[in-house]
């Protein structure tokens, strides 16, 4: 028996996830055995312990009525994959078995082709989620701005890490390569809602603001809302939270336009040419 699992007496894994491999150059005539094929435990796969595997008839019932107003909206069904899995994710706030079973009978595909899908788009959750989904980005400018002081802050304030929840369910901290935001760094996102320009300290307040059910606003953007209720309007539901003027771009974002309209600067006509002659 190896880490790797069982060897039968061809040299192949019992688990049908690798081959013992004959000696090779470099190995001093030790044979290598090489695991083929995906780990189940990485995060690409949809197979949390206890996910469901169907849904009971009357939640079937609701989801399909909301299904066939999304799948009605394009001209090819399978044009709605997308937003049919933001809405079995509202449901489970998670993408599981139930879910891409779900949607691949009602768009005439197999669970593979919806969860191939899926897995392309990190938005797509694989683990559970809380009533908040808070990201940090710990991509290159969020990092030096104290993107990494305020992930690392976060997962010891709350006793979480990467893709975990709190033990009330309220917060799931996950970092994100990018928020898009990087005038605003470090920038953090609950729900895809903006919290600009924090520090450790501000997160954590932000974070404990939630866990004791506080109202709380963003930075930019709407008022905040659970994440199943961001699920279903993703999803292409009504938003019926009220627009009171925070979209938009802000001062950070304007200001190489301001810059450009201070100095007379215009971007060149189209089919025009450069001053070294240049289209």
């Amino acid at each position: 028996m190896s880490a790797a699992g069982e060897i039968d007496k061809a040299g192949v894994n019992k688990t049908g996830r690798g081959r013992l491999m004959p000696p090779t150059a470099g190995t001093d005539g030790t044979r290598v055995f090489l695991q083929l094929g995906r780990q189940p435990e990485e995060p690409n796969q949809f197979n949390h312990p206890g996910a469901p595997g169907s849904y009971s008839p009357d939640v079937r019932a609701r989801l399909e009525a909301d299904a066939k107003e999304i799948i009605g909206r394009y001209p090819q069904p399978r044009s709605a994959i997308l937003p049919l899995l933001h809405l079995v994710q509202a449901e489970d706030s998670y993408v599981t078995p139930a879910g891409l079973s779900f949607i691949a009978e009602l768009l005439g595909l197999t669970p593979a082709d919806v969860a191939g899908v899926a897995s392309f788009y990190s938005m797509y959750r694989r683990d559970p989620t809380g009533t908040y989904l808070v990201g940090v980005c710990t991509n290159t400018l969020c990092a030096v701005m104290g993107g990494d002081a305020i992930y690392d802050g976060l997962k010891e304030h709350l006793g979480v890490g990467n893709d975990q929840t709190t033990a009330d369910g309220s917060v799931t901290l996950q970092h994100i390569e990018c928020n898009a935001a990087c005038d605003y760094a470090p920038v953090v996102m609950v729900n895809w809602e903006f919290f600009d320009n924090q520090t450790p300290e501000s997160a954590r307040e932000l974070v404990d603001r939630l866990r004791d059910g506080a109202e709380v606003r963003p930075t930019r953007g709407m008022p905040l809302c659970s994440f199943a209720a961001t699920e279903r309007i993703l999803a292409g539901f009504p938003d019926e939270r009220s627009d009171d003027g925070q979209g938009g771009a802000g001062a950070a974002t304007l200001a190489g336009l301001q810059v450009a309209r201070e100095r007379g600067m215009t971007a060149p006509e189209p089919g025009s040419t450069t001053p070294g002659g240049e289209k």
